[in-house]
C-alpha cells in the first residue's frame, strides 16, 4: 500500500476528504499537524452529535491507496482543483506490509483495576496476582478497561461488591445503562451481583455484551433501553455529560431506596452542571478522579 499525505487548512478538509473518497482511497484520516507541540488543539464531541469542527487549523490528511500509481493519479487530479488552494502535498510513501492483528494486539496489555482485579485480553496470560479478572478484547463497543471512566466505575464496583463468596450479593439488583461492551455489568457479576440488566441504544453493543458475558461465564440480561424495568440498588451509567444531563430524571427513577447511582464520562469542569441537573432528584458528589475525568455518585 501507499499513503498520500497532504497538509490542509480547516476550511479545505471536507472537500479534500470527499475527493479522496471519490478517488477510491482505501481510507482517509485527518490528524492535527501540530500534535505533540504547544500548538496542539483538542477537539471534543458528543455521541450522536455532529463534530464541532471538520479538523484543525493545520490538518494532516492521509489517504491509503493500493498502489503507487493510484496514489500519484490522485495527487495529480487533486492539485489542479480549485478547492485545493491553500493545501500542500507532503509526499507519497510506501506502507510496509505488517501483521495488523499482531500489531493491534500488542497495543492492548492487561489493565489492573485494583491490585488483584484485572482486565485481560484473551491472548494474554492472566497475571499471577489476578484473583478476579474480566477477559475482554477490543471490539465495536466502548469499554476495554483502558479509559479512566471505565477504570473508575470498576474500582467503585470492586469497593462496594462482595470480595468473598460468603458475603453474597452486596450490589443488589444492577442496571448498566449504556453498557457498550458490557464491561461494567460483567464487573458487577464478578463481584457477586446475580440480577443484572445491561442496556444500550446500539444493537451491536447489546450483542457485544452478550458475547462478552458468555466468554466470562457470567449471567446477565442485555437489550435495548426499554428492557430496564423497575428499581435497582446499583445504577451505573458511563456515557458523557450531555446525555447524562438529559437522562437525569430517568436514571434517578431507577434508583431504589438505599440504592446508589454511579455516573462517569464527566470532565472535572462539568461537575457543577451535573450536580445542578440531578439536584431535583438526588445529590451528586465527586467520588473519584483520574486524568481530568471524574466519577460522580449519589445515594438514595
Amino acid at each position: 500500500m501507499f499513503e498520500l499525505s497532504l497538509m490542509c487548512p480547516e476550511d479545505g478538509i471536507e472537500a479534500v476528504s470527499d475527493a479522496l473518497d471519490a478517488l477510491d482511497a482505501l481510507s482517509v484520516s485527518v490528524e492535527d499537524a501540530d500534535a505533540q507541540t504547544d500548538a496542539e488543539q483538542a477537539l471534543f464531541g458528543e455521541p450522536g452529535m455532529p463534530p464541532p469542527k471538520d479538523g484543525w487549523q493545520r490538518s494532516r490528511v492521509v489517504a491509503l491507496f493500493p498502489s503507487e500509481v493510484a496514489a500519484r493519479e490522485a495527487q495529480q487530479l487533486l492539485v489542479v482543483q480549485d478547492f485545493f488552494v491553500g493545501c500542500q502535498v507532503l509526499g507519497i510513501a510506501h506502507v510496509p506490509e505488517q501483521d495488523w492483528v499482531r500489531l493491534t494486539q500488542s497495543q492492548f496489555a492487561p489493565v489492573d483495576i485494583t491490585p488483584d482485579f484485572w482486565i485481560v485480553p484473551t491472548w494474554h496470560e492472566l497475571p499471577a496476582e489476578a484473583k478476579r479478572s474480566i477477559r475482554l478484547d477490543p471490539g465495536l463497543a466502548f469499554g476495554t478497561g483502558t479509559h479512566p471512566t471505565t477504570r473508575m466505575c470498576l474500582r467503585w464496583i470492586a469497593r462496594h461488591g462482595a470480595t468473598q463468596p460468603e458475603q453474597g450479593n452486596l450490589l443488589g439488583r444492577v442496571l448498566d445503562y449504556g453498557c457498550g461492551s458490557g464491561i461494567l455489568a460483567i464487573g458487577a457479576a464478578k463481584f457477586g451481583a446475580t440480577d443484572i440488566d445491561a442496556v444500550d441504544i446500539d444493537p451491536a453493543a447489546v450483542e457485544s455484551t452478550l458475547q462478552n458475558a458468555q466468554a466470562n461465564q457470567v449471567t446477565l440480561r442485555a437489550g435495548l433501553p426499554d428492557k430496564a424495568q423497575g428499581e435497582y440498588q446499583t445504577v451505573l451509567a458511563n456515557i458523557l455529560a450531555t446525555p447524562l444531563r438529559v437522562l437525569a430524571p430517568l436514571l434517578c427513577s431507577y434508583v431504589a431506596a438505599g440504592g446508589n447511582l454511579v455516573l462517569a464520562g464527566i470532565l472535572e469542569r462539568q461537575a457543577d452542571e451535573l450536580k445542578e441537573a440531578y439536584a431535583p432528584w438526588l445529590p451528586l458528589e465527586v467520588a473519584d478522579a483520574e486524568d481530568g475525568w471524574i466519577l460522580m455518585t449519589a445515594h438514595r
